[in-house]
């Protein structure tokens, strides 16, 4: 039986939603990466920042595009080195101005993704997968991939139907 890793990173709080601001308890991308737990089971990686963002999300954007502008590489709180014990790897995040926020690029570059199956999900509100995809094909060398799936943030706590048909049928 294959071993399915899901690395994410996810925002609380103050996020954009159908146009608008609101707080949220519990980020769309984590919802997202507990839907493909329940569903194919595995180990959850929350990429947890050293310095957080800022609980505004203008700021927030602000601070994400200037990140991507530099190919910054935050600190993470904690980071995984091994993940030999795995064959299909989740990678989740929400689109931030078209890609994973730089959190995820931090941790993944780390890592030896050879004979691994990457599996891309990306919450969004409107963008889709962005250039996500390529993105991380360049940072998972040796990884075959399968197709990402783009689940709109504002419906996330309402996909699970989806999320888990997908994930079952990715791994």
């Amino acid at each position: 039986m294959s071993k399915n890793l899901i690395i994410y990173y996810s925002r609380k709080g103050e996020n954009y939603v159908n146009g608008s601001l609101e707080m949220l308890e519990k980020g769309n991308t984590e919802i997202a990466a507990e839907f493909i737990q329940k569903a194919v089971g595995g180990d959850m990686f929350e990429a947890e920042t050293v310095v957080p963002y800022s609980e505004s999300y203008n700021i927030c954007i602000e601070q994400a595009k200037k990140e991507l502008n530099e190919n910054a590489r935050p600190a993470l709180k904690e980071y995984l080195s091994d993940i030999s014990q795995y064959d299909n790897i989740f990678v989740c995040g929400p689109c931030w101005w078209g890609t994973f926020p730089m959190a995820i690029f931090s941790q993944l570059e780390r890592l030896d993704f050879t004979g691994k199956k990457v599996i891309p999900l990306m919450t969004h509100e409107g963008s889709g997968m962005g250039g996500s995809e390529r993105d991380i094909k360049n940072l998972c060398k040796g990884a075959a991939f399968k197709k990402g799936l783009a689940v709109h943030g504002a419906d996330a706590a309402r996909s699970e139907k989806i999320i888990s048909q997908w994930a079952k049928n990715s791994i």
